[in-house]
């Protein structure tokens, strides 16, 4: 959180009753504790093609347009900040 933040003062986490909303202007990315062992992150990416790794939202949530998951911490890595960079970038 502390990286998303320091992308600009225009970052708001709004905490909802399942997820966390990560919020610019509009809604960017959002964090869901989906199970147990497994953090899912969303994110607004109109521009950016869906790969293994950073899959089509579907229909898993309408407001985003990619999803991520997370079975630990290693998951958060350079590609992860900078598709959510992206995601501020655009938002």
């Amino acid at each position: 959180m502390r990286t998303v933040r320091g992308f600009g003062s225009d970052i708001t986490l709004d905490p909802k009753k399942g997820y966390v909303s990560v919020r610019r202007a509009k809604q960017i990315a959002t964090f869901h504790a989906s199970t147990a062992t497994r953090l899912d992150v969303g994110l607004k990416l109109r521009t950016t093609p869906a790969t293994a790794r950073l899959e089509a939202a579907g229909s898993w949530n309408g407001m985003v347009t990619h999803r991520v998951r997370l079975a630990d911490v290693a998951g958060v890595d350079r590609e992860l900040v900078a598709w959510l960079r992206a995601a501020y970038d655009e938002g």
